[in-house]
């Protein structure tokens, strides 16, 4: 019976702690106001309600992407989320009058949640969405990583530290994934890598099975194959990771 309640302690002592290494999120929900000659915005995001520097980095992180994507002047400075709208708006508007009304109505959507977290990263999903005019939209999914203990996002070499062995991995397990020959080009089977050799994505992220890979369309192949993703499993990714963001699979 001590044994049973011994273990019962530190079994809550434990689940305390991973409780108190998380974060507190809320979603918060934007949209652009409606009328004849107003682009459709929704913007559905997870904000850090902790009054914590890894929380504001992360706030400050969502929100530069989000004007990133919806800025269309560069020569405006935008600095809020409600200036990159006012600015997806006017610049919609402009291109109506310029056209005479012909232009086809104008539409950004972006989702985002909160996609891992364990005690020493945190990796945020965009689900983007964007139509300007032309014969479809362009969707993406980005990745952000954050080092909690560090409080700051990290970038993807970051995270590494033998990266030309992990991109030597990689590129083993996609050709295996995609049957292309394992010898000769990699765009063989008609992929579109650039000069012909193999790189990783621009987006990665951490999932409770390991590390997500996602090559958004037009990447490494057309609009028409969508996104190309690759999970490694932690138990082969961990070695080429630097040793604080080595993980489990859940």
């Amino acid at each position: 019976m001590k044994n049973s309640f011994a273990y019962l302690l530190i079994a809550i002592f434990l689940f305390g702690c991973e409780t108190e290494s998380k974060l507190t999120f809320k979603n918060i929900e934007l949209k652009n106001k409606t009328c004849n000659t107003c682009p459709e915005i929704t913007i559905v995001i997870p904000k850090a309600l902790d009054e914590t520097r890894i929380a504001e980095t992360i706030n400050t992180a969502i929100n530069e992407e989000i004007i990133y994507t919806l800025k269309f002047e560069d020569s405006i400075d935008t600095n809020t989320i409600d200036e990159a709208m006012r600015s997806f708006t006017e610049s919609f508007q402009d291109f109506q009058r310029e056209f005479n009304d012909e232009v086809i109505g104008w539409e950004a959507q972006v989702e985002g949640k909160v996609y891992y977290e364990s005690p020493t990263i945190l990796s945020i999903l965009l689900n983007i969405y964007t139509y300007t005019g032309g014969a479809h939209g362009n969707g993406t999914s980005t990745f952000l990583n954050f080092d909690k203990q560090r409080n700051i996002e990290v970038e993807n070499y970051e995270l590494f530290s033998d990266l030309e062995g992990f991109i030597a991995f990689v590129e083993t397990k996609f050709r295996a994934e995609k049957e292309i020959p394992k010898k000769g080009p990699i765009n063989a089977t008609g992929f579109m890598f650039s000069d012909n050799v193999f790189h990783l994505p621009e987006n990665l992220g951490f999932t409770k099975e390991g590390i997500q890979l996602i090559y958004n369309p037009y990447e490494v192949a057309s609009y028409a194959d969508g996104l190309i993703e690759l999970v490694i499993p932690y138990n082969e990714v961990n070695s080429f990771l630097k040793k604080n963001y080595r993980l489990k699979e859940e």
